[in-house]
């Protein structure tokens, strides 16, 4: 089916933040599988870890403990902070499993999202996510959902009701343009969260493992979550995710299931990454080149920039024009991004890319709005 908007190239192989379609041309990758392939693609790391973990066991179910589940809770449970793990196979799942814990331990129904956000396009995580064009054929959604101005605590404070379970927000939202709230954002609303008895879920699907220069986005405002979500560069590429809870939150058998979530081969997938990113300092690779691309974006002398904004490797770069012919451009000259919105580009590429290869990405990007512009 056509559910996807494709770019008009089909690619074969990658390594690091190049990659290569059928016909030879190679690219570097400024997309990343959107935020996905944090440790670039098919890392020796990654790929060894998969072939040994299939070679004894891809697939069990959860009808029995396996060994490397385990481990992988144990380590998620250090790095998040949080005590609880249910794994999922994408991020949308992650959410909805978020919902279902929320309504359970509350016994409340409402949720407050905010404007622009993006948390999944199941029926539930839809309900959280603000685009219109998105939601109205797949209406009614779940009715209770009150939308508030993003990065705006009081609006917060006013939805507020006695049958509010969670409020949901981004560190950085992505999909609306790579939007960064005021510093005083997220802790105001842990703090409002917590006066006012109901949980706060952070969606660090986009934003986590390495993603804005630190581990998960909310830790540049220094918070935990009730509960976090998690995904996409989870497993380097390889489908995996998880909703994170503080201990006192959590399901009982037979409340959530998922045939494959936890599989032996996610788990692997998923503890190989994070040792990568561990072991090659990403995270601070992250910090340190992702204020080189936003610093490098600013720079760019043309009457058509508004703002080059971001944290770590997640940039966004807004024009008064349409970045459409932009996007064209680059994937003809050999490097690939993407837009999410007709004026926005959003830079996501692999934590390992090196300086060149950004410098070499820009110097691309200018050109395009050059000609653009003419």
């Amino acid at each position: 089916m056509t559910a996807f908007a494709r770019q008009p190239i089909a690619l074969e192989r990658g390594r690091g933040a190049t990659i290569t379609d059928v016909d030879g041309r190679e690219y570097i990758d400024c997309v990343a599988g959107v935020a996905v392939n944090n440790i670039g693609h098919c890392h020796p790391s990654l790929v060894s870890a998969l072939r040994t973990q299939a070679e004894k066991l891809i697939h069990t179910s959860n009808l029995y403990y396996t060994e490397i589940q385990a481990v992988l809770a144990e380590r998620m449970a250090r790095l998040t902070g949080m005590e609880r793990l249910y794994m999922t196979n994408s991020g949308a799942e992650s959410n909805e499993a978020a919902m279902k814990l929320a309504r359970k331990v509350t016994g409340k129904k409402g949720f407050i999202s905010t404007k622009n956000a993006f948390h999944g396009r199941t029926m539930g995580a839809l309900s959280l996510t603000w685009k219109e064009a998105l939601r109205r054929p797949f209406e009614p959604l779940i009715a209770d959902v009150t939308f508030v101005d993003y990065g705006k605590v009081e609006l917060i404070a006013d939805a507020i009701d006695d049958d509010v379970a969670a409020v949901i927000v981004e560190p950085i939202q992505g999909e609306s343009g790579v939007i960064v709230p005021p510093d005083e954002y997220l802790p105001t609303v842990r703090e409002l969260c917590t006066e006012r008895d109901i949980l706060m879920i952070v969606d660090e699907v986009q934003t986590g493992f390495g993603r804005t220069g630190r581990w998960f986005g909310c830790e540049h405002a220094a918070i935990t979550p009730d509960i976090m979500t998690l995904a996409k560069a989870m497993g380097g590429g390889f489908p995996v995710g998880a909703m994170m809870s503080q201990e006192e939150y959590k399901f009982a058998p037979g409340d959530h299931g998922g045939t494959q979530s936890g599989s032996p081969l996610a788990c692997a997938a998923a503890l190989a990454t994070l040792e990568v990113i561990e072991n090659e300092g990403l995270v601070e690779q992250s910090r340190v080149n992702g204020e080189y691309l936003k610093q490098s974006l600013a720079n760019l002398e043309t009457s058509k920039a508004v703002d080059s904004r971001g944290k770590g490797l997640m940039v966004g770069y807004e024009l008064s024009c349409s970045v459409l012919p932009i996007v064209s451009y680059a994937r003809e000259n050999g490097v690939l991004l993407n837009n999410t919105s007709e004026n926005v580009l959003r830079f996501v590429p692999p934590l390992v890319i090196k300086k060149e290869q950004i410098a070499t990405a820009i110097a691309v990007v200018e050109r395009a709005i050059d000609l653009c512009s003419r």
